[in-house]
Formats: structure tokens, C-alpha cells, sequence
């Protein structure tokens, strides 16, 4: 649970932190990195979410990517450009309906009873890194199982193989393929590109901060509604989050992280142990086994980068 006190320090903001830790060679063992998810003027969405300028996108992978090239840590890193949906295109691959185990078993609410036991269309991935031959394309992995594919949890079962973790999450990234496979070269290549293109901008107009909230923007403030202690109180009713506009979603879900984080902080100086959960606003902490923590989303939420050790 990333709201415990220890993790407390993993949380950057990327502007300030990710090329100064690339060019020192800091970088840890794991790290992911949000993009920004609220358009603004002077600071532009780069989620290539709709209506966002896809050249902000490409901009970031561009600005990840050069930091990446130039640091002491280029020969170990292997960079994963990983999207959550296909973007609405048509694929002729016929989604996986048959195989695929249930992660933990619970069954969706009526009318659906969804039993999560099937995936959806492909999403692009991207794997950059010295140790690939140019022109590598994955079709399918090799394994665990017959019927697995590449898919999210492909992450995480990668990650319990090459560092050797203790056991898997669910029965769905046991059932994954991993993406080492992929790096398929014995000495690591010197010909990489220092710098890519720069991106064309495709959108005729800039930011609209006083749009309503995408849907997507509206389940962040939710998010970080519960983080603040908000989400049961009159003050974000469901007509408030529908009125609420870019800037002002942004301005929230910002002010929300400042308070879970200056909690912790207050946490850590009162002498609260490591293990404890930051909760707000009637308890600083508590402990997970008296009370079941809230699912991880903290990385969903703000364009930082999280380092977990």
C-alpha cells in the first residue's frame, strides 16, 4: 500500500526530479510515471487522452526516452510505453474469450455478472532498451501457460522474474507472459539515438481550462476525494463534480496530495511507525491490520514519478 509512511519520500514530480536523477544515475530499480491529466495553459495535459494535444504525448516519451539515453544507467534500463486503451480503432484480432483465469475469482454486479475471465482489444506497447535488436516485434509469449497472453499484468509477473519476488498477485499475472524474452541481444547496442524528432502539434486550439470535466477527470477527483477525506461529505456531491471545471479539478486534486503528504509528514514527526497508512481527516494514521486499506491509486492520479523500494 503506497500510503504507508515509508513510501512517503517514492513520490517526485517529475519537472523537478526524473532528468536530475537520470543524469546522477539514481534512478531506482522500478519506476512509473504518470502523465498529466488536466489541460491547462500554461501547463498542457500529455496523456494523449482525448482532446488533449497528442504532440504534448509524444513530447513526454520524447523527453523520457533523451533523459534515459544520456544517463551513467542507459546499458540496465528497459523503458515500457504501455497504454491503457486502443483508442477506438479497429483490430481484426478477435479478443481472447477462452483461457484467460479470473484474477481473484469475484463476479461483476446484475445484470452483467462479469466474471473477468476474458480480454479485451489490443492496446499498443512499446519496449525500448540496448539489449533489443532494431525491427524486435512481439507476437505472443512463450508461456507460463498455454492460452497466456501479453497483457497489464504482463508487468507485474515481469517483475516478480527478474527480481526474484516472493509470490505473484493474482492468478492473472501467474497466468501472464513476461516481457524479458524481448531483450534478446548479448552486448547492449551503441547505436542508439541520442535525440528523437520533435513532435508535430495536431491540435488547432490550445487548452480549455473551463471545460467541464471529462468523465475520466471526474473519477480523479473522486480519487482524490478519498485521499482528502471528501468523498462522504457534503462538500463533493455529484452535482459540484459535474459543474466543476478543468482548472478547478486540477486545483483539487493537487490540494489533496498536498494535505496527504504534509499529513504524512506530521505523521513521521509525531514518532507513527513506518508500516501505518495515512488516512485523513479524523485519524493521521492506522494501521492496516485494524482497518483494510484503500486500493493503490495515488500513481493514477498526479504527474509524478514513484520510486518503490
Amino acid at each position: 500500500n503506497l500510503r504507508k509512511l515509508k513510501y512517503i519520500d517514492n513520490f517526485h514530480q517529475f519537472d523537478v526530479s526524473f532528468k536530475r536523477h537520470c543524469k546522477e544515475g539514481k534512478l531506482p530499480n522500478y519506476v512509473v510515471i504518470e502523465p498529466r491529466y488536466f489541460d491547462l495553459l500554461s501547463l498542457a495535459a500529455n496523456d494523449d487522452h482525448p482532446k488533449h494535444d497528442i504532440a504534448q504525448g509524444q513530447q513526454l516519451v520524447k523527453e523520457i526516452y533523451e533523459a534515459l539515453r544520456a544517463s551513467p544507467q542507459w546499458n540496465e534500463t528497459l523503458f515500457l510505453i504501455i497504454y491503457d486503451e486502443h483508442g477506438g480503432f479497429y483490430d481484426h484480432v478477435p479478443t481472447p474469450v477462452t483461457g484467460v483465469p479470473s484474477p481473484d475469482d469475484i463476479v461483476g454486479p446484475e445484470p452483467f455478472f462479469f466474471k473477468f475471465d476474458r480480454l479485451g482489444v489490443r492496446v499498443p506497447a512499446i519496449l525500448v532498451s540496448p539489449w533489443i535488436k532494431p525491427g524486435t516485434v512481439l507476437h505472443g509469449p512463450s508461456g507460463p501457460h498455454p492460452t497466456s497472453q501479453f497483457e497489464h499484468s504482463s508487468i507485474a509477473a515481469t517483475l516478480k522474474k527478474i527480481f526474484n519476488l516472493k509470490e505473484f498477485l493474482t492468478k492473472r499475472d501467474a497466468w501472464a507472459g513476461t516481457f524479458e524474452g524481448v531483450l534478446n541481444r548479448s552486448t547492449a547496442r551503441a547505436d542508439c539515438p541520442v535525440k528523437l524528432s520533435e513532435p508535430v502539434r495536431t491540435r488547432d486550439f490550445d487548452a480549455r481550462e473551463d471545460d467541464e470535466l471529462s468523465e475520466f477527470q471526474q473519477e480523479l477527483v473522486q480519487l482524490a476525494a478519498a485521499v482528502k477525506g471528501d468523498l462522504n461529505s457534503d462538500f463533493l456531491p455529484d452535482d459540484l463534480l459535474k459543474t466543476m471545471n478543468v482548472g478547478g479539478g486540477l486545483s483539487y486534486v493537487e490540494d489533496a496530495f498536498k494535505k496527504f503528504f504534509d499529513e504524512g509528514k506530521k505523521a513521521r514527526e509525531n514518532g507513527a511507525d513506518e508500516s501505518e497508512v495515512v488516512l485523513m481527516p479524523n485519524s493521521t494514521t492506522q494501521s492496516g491490520s485494524q482497518r483494510a486499506a484503500p486500493k493503490t491509486y495515488l500513481q493514477q492520479v498526479f504527474s509524478c514519478l514513484i520510486c518503490d523500494n
